[in-house]
């Protein structure tokens, strides 16, 4: 991120502006929206310009930009549309202190106007850094058919009522007092009444909150997916968006702990297997502990939290502890490997069901049938399976299984950096130490990439 978004206060400050054609109108129009003291240099103005200082609206000077006239400026834009103007008069600026734009000019500027949503004083901005003004005003036009237009009147009357609404204590209990006004009581009460309803609904609303007790903690127990943020339930970002504490696994990607609340705590419990790791009672007596103190907790985990996640022993704990708890299941990682390969885990005429392993669990690996998943066309998703590979080598092959029986393993899958590695059995150990997988990686036993053709012992590698 080279530059970083900021809204900076403009009421009663000076913002300077050199130029008097279009490329001025165009900030201009923008810059009237302000509360700024605005001063426009032009020796011959476009007539809105002219039409805008005769209102008041503006101060204009019929001249170019001289030394000082950026004086206690905090914004200076160069719009002269010639690059040696703008050159002279940005340098003026930046001699008297002022923050300076180009208009197109992104790599001598200090700062970008970015495309906005103006629903005062809710206000969105979007910025590309130069790279897509298109895409920016794409994103802008989808999100002025969004919001509606209600929305800064509704916003407008929240903030004259923030002092009165300051009676309840900070935190969850505000929160869930400000989430009932944006989301269910204000726009009921706009649409019914008008401000004037708003007004007394915001009353009756507080005093509603203040005689609820406060929320008890409660536990949601999500999947977090396989990595990718677009394959995440919409209850698992409604979780995300209202957690006080977000417990996670070393596999939930950093892209969707971004998700969570700004103010959420966020605690890495990562367990690594045959590695350093929190134990599982750690992990239990967190949950417990931020959850009797009253948050709304969510025990993130990749993948699904029913799939080899130890669910069991979590929801125990927080039963015992007398805690309300719920789950929002996930996108496996069986499903997002056998679909990064084009496969699917059964197959009419194939297999009628397909086993899911875990390489963590050795002595559940010994005690499996291994002469059943020996058997041709069967199918196994395992788990944890990298340090673990020559044991389920040995066992398939000891129990019959055939050394070409079609092996693919799967790193890092849904995610950018997701590569699918094609081997057989045979081949299996061989390969996985030649791919170098440093990712988490799932063992599809039975399956081929359907764009990989496997040709006796012959491995062929795709990497995508």
């Amino acid at each position: 991120m080279k530059h970083f978004p900021i809204f900076v206060r403009l009421e009663g400050r000076r913002v300077v502006l050199s130029g008097g054609g279009e490329a001025a109108l165009a900030k201009l129009r923008l810059l009237l929206k302000t509360e700024a003291h605005l001063t426009v240099f032009a020796p011959t103005p476009a007539p809105e310009i002219e039409g805008w200082a005769a209102e008041g609206r503006l101060r204009l000077v019929r001249r170019a930009m001289e030394p000082g006239d950026a004086t206690c400026a905090v914004l200076f834009y160069a719009a002269d549309e010639d690059d040696l103007e703008d050159a002279r008069t940005s340098a003026l600026a930046r001699a008297d202190g002022a923050m300076v734009n180009i208009v197109d000019n992104l790599e001598d500027s200090a700062f970008i106007t970015p495309a906005i949503v103006d629903r005062d004083p809710v206000t969105v901005a979007i910025g590309t850094e130069g790279a897509a003004p298109v895409l920016a005003r794409a994103i802008k036009a989808d999100l002025e058919a969004r919001l509606p237009a209600t929305l800064g009147t509704l916003a407008r009357l929240g903030k004259a009522f923030r002092r009165a609404a300051d009676v309840l204590p900070m935190g969850r209990k505000r929160r869930d007092f400000w989430a009932d006004y944006y989301f269910g009581a204000g726009p009921r009460a706009l649409q019914d009444g008008g401000e004037a309803g708003v007004k007394d609904a915001l009353q009756d609303l507080l005093e509603k909150h203040e005689n609820v007790a406060e929320r008890e903690g409660h536990v949601a127990f999500v999947g977090a997916g396989p990595g990718d943020p677009e394959l995440l339930t919409l209850k698992a970002r409604k979780a995300l968006d209202s957690a006080d504490v977000v417990i996670h696994d070393r596999l939930v990607t950093p892209e969707i702990l971004e998700l969570a609340r700004r103010e959420a705590i966020l605690i890495d419990a990562g367990k690594e297997g045959f590695g350093p790791s929190m134990s599982q009672n750690e992990i239990n007596a967190l949950i417990v502990e931020h959850a009797q103190a009253g948050a709304q907790v969510v025990r993130l985990k990749g993948g699904d939290p029913t799939v080899f996640g130890r669910l069991d022993e979590e929801i125990d704990a927080v039963t015992v502890a007398g805690i309300a708890w719920h789950v929002v299941p996930g996108i496996t990682a069986a499903s997002a490997s056998v679909a990064a390969i084009g496969q699917s885990l059964t197959k009419r005429g194939r297999n009628a069901s397909v086993r899911l392993l875990t390489g963590h669990d050795m002595k559940g690996f010994a005690d499996h049938d291994w002469r059943a998943l020996s058997r041709p066309g069967e199918v196994a998703a395992v788990y944890m399976g990298k340090k673990s590979a020559r044991f389920i080598q040995g066992r398939l092959i000891m129990h019959g299984a055939d050394r070409a029986t079609p092996v693919t393993l799967v790193e890092n899958a849904s995610r950018p950096d997701q590569r699918r590695i094609a081997t057989t059995l045979d081949r299996l150990v061989r390969d996985m130490d030649d791919a170098d997988l440093t990712g988490p990686a799932l063992m599809l036993i039975g399956l081929a990439p359907r764009a990989v053709e496997v040709e006796d012992t012959k491995t062929k590698q795709e990497f995508a």
